[in-house]
């Protein structure tokens, strides 16, 4: 197993994509592809992080980031701790800053969050002496999805820049979006965003993105396409007339894909909905990266809790 030293890092939190510079975006990735190879089944532990705690504290569900960021600690020989808020305090009025600190008082290293409220990591950062990883704040950001998405372009790909990536679907609710949208175009690439115009924010523009309302109109330009989950547990009814004309207007099929580039590169961070905003022969074909995204997010997710509190081996 190769050595890793200690590479130039000096954050204790990983909140967003939006106050990473360049060079901390590209140090994850090229970290990231050293732990690829962690990633395959019954591969040595290391023990970077032995005698390091890492908790989660998901106050919404998830499958994914909470089950890699999992493996990836104990990768690293971790201990680590699930919070349920169902069973916990914040049931009988705790409050979030609250049921923090005192899982803190226990003498852990790092938390992982997810919560409904935008900035809700901002705030326990501020508040936590141990280090705080956003796991997805409300429709603001989730980066460590917005590194694994950009790391499979670039495995896939070769390169970021010069490249045109749409993102489709519920821009409005989508903190996916907004933390590729910042990454990507970090990185050199031109970003498209495309839904219905009440999916799709009028402020957008201002990250420096191309706005459509056609997927038609942007399919032959786009190397990769993104294609984000319709958020219904975060959207009011009516945005769209139904989910049939969704698909019709901004699903992915086969009819589509062949009028995309022969090389098109595929993505979308699940869990996703089938026959909405992917059709299932699409999502299980060859331009499909799904499932290299999800093996990709453990490589990213040891490379940031590395970064954050790891040790050099040896």
């Amino acid at each position: 197993m190769p050595s890793l030293p200690r590479m130039s890092w000096t954050r204790r939190h990983l909140l967003g994509l939006e106050e990473l510079s360049q060079d901390e975006i590209v140090t994850i990735l090229e970290l990231a592809e050293h732990f690829r190879r962690d990633t395959e089944p019954n591969r040595k532990k290391r023990g970077n992080l032995a005698g390091k705690v890492v908790v989660n504290l998901f106050f919404e569900p998830s499958t994914r980031t909470r089950m890699s960021f999992s493996l990836a600690a104990r990768r690293f020989g971790a201990d680590v701790m699930d919070f349920s808020p169902s069973g916990s305090s914040t049931s009988k009025g705790e409050s979030f800053i609250d049921t923090a600190k005192n899982i803190e008082a226990m003498g852990i290293d790092l938390v992982v969050v997810r919560h409904s409220a935008t900035g809700a990591p901002h705030l326990l950062a501020q508040h936590l002496q141990a280090g705080v990883i956003n796991a997805g704040d409300g429709a603001h950001e989730h980066p460590t999805q917005g590194l694994l998405d950009i790391f499979t372009i670039r495995q896939k790909k070769g390169k970021l820049d010069g490249l045109t990536v749409g993102l489709v679907g519920d821009i409005a609710h989508s903190r996916v979006a907004r933390s590729n949208i910042h990454g990507l175009t970090k990185l050199g690439a031109k970003v498209l965003v495309c839904g219905p115009p009440t999916l799709v924010p009028s402020t957008i523009g201002e990250l420096g993105v191309e706005v459509s309302h056609s997927l038609d109109a942007i399919l032959e330009r786009c190397d990769v396409i993104n294609m984000l989950r319709i958020q219904f547990e975060r959207q009011r009814s009516g945005l769209f007339p139904s989910i049939a004309e969704y698909a019709r207007l901004f699903g992915m099929d086969s009819a589509r894909l062949k009028r995309a580039k022969p090389d098109l590169l595929l993505l979308a961070p699940g869990p996703i909905n089938r026959g909405v905003e992917i059709t299932p022969e699409v999502a299980d074909g060859p331009h499909s990266a799904i499932l290299t995204q999800v093996t990709n997010g453990l490589a990213v997710r040891m490379a940031v809790l590395y970064l954050l509190c790891g040790q050099p081996d040896g």
